[in-house]
């Protein structure tokens, strides 16, 4: 059973949406209240929950979860099955906003940890010209099958995020994927939060306000 979004209409006019995919364990309602605090006025924020699942991560317990997590090891088996199932609601979730009249440039799609992860991949699987990808505090999964797996323009701007003492998705994740993630895609800031742990920060928020407001404006 799916749980509808949570959904914070634009105050003006709506002309442009963002998807944003919590963490592990959380809900769309983790991150709507920041959200709304940073997007411009013309924005809707949309704020998806994870199916619950069991994640081999945490010893098989249930949990929201955008696909199974297998170990926090680079180089460690992936749920390939389960990543592109997920990408592909989101994707849905992007066609809904096309329908409704939002052009694709006026998307954007982005979250934090896992669902930062998922954000990245749902991006470059999707063949339109989205309007950037927020990754906060994360990685691209299935890294290996990259850049062979892209269909998206090379210019869809990318926004990464990652503190520095972050205990549960490892800074040099981060790192490492902003590297391959700049080797084929023109538009890519990696943005380090001195002492940040595995969270966000007002700093790193005020930044989000002014890249939306950069992107979309």
């Amino acid at each position: 059973m799916s749980i509808s979004p949570v959904v914070l209409e634009a105050t003006a006019k709506h002309t442009s949406t963002l998807i944003f995919m919590h963490g592990l364990g959380d809900t769309g309602h983790g991150w709507i209240s920041a959200l709304g605090m940073v997007r411009p006025s013309h924005m809707k924020v949309v704020c998806p929950t994870a199916p619950t699942m069991p994640v081999t991560l945490n010893a098989g317990f249930q949990m929201p979860s955008w696909f199974d997590l297998k170990t926090l090891d680079v180089s460690g088996p992936e749920d390939d099955e389960g990543i592109r199932k997920a990408s592909q609601n989101v994707h849905s979730m992007i066609q809904s906003e096309l329908s409704a009249g939002i052009p694709a440039n006026r998307i954007v799609v982005g979250g934090f940890s896992q669902g930062g992860a998922l954000a990245l991949y749902a991006a470059l699987t999707f063949p339109q010209r989205l309007g950037g990808v927020i990754a906060l505090s994360c990685w691209l999964p299935l890294h290996k099958q990259f850049p062979n797996l892209k269909t998206s323009p090379d210019d869809v701007p990318i926004f990464q995020a990652h503190g520095d003492f972050d205990p549960v998705v490892p800074y040099k994740f981060g790192q490492l994927s902003a590297s391959l993630l700049k080797s084929f895609m023109k538009n890519v800031t990696f943005k380090t939060y001195g002492g940040l742990s595995h969270s966000s920060s007002d700093e790193e928020m005020n930044e989000i306000k002014t890249i939306l407001a950069n992107w979309i404006n």
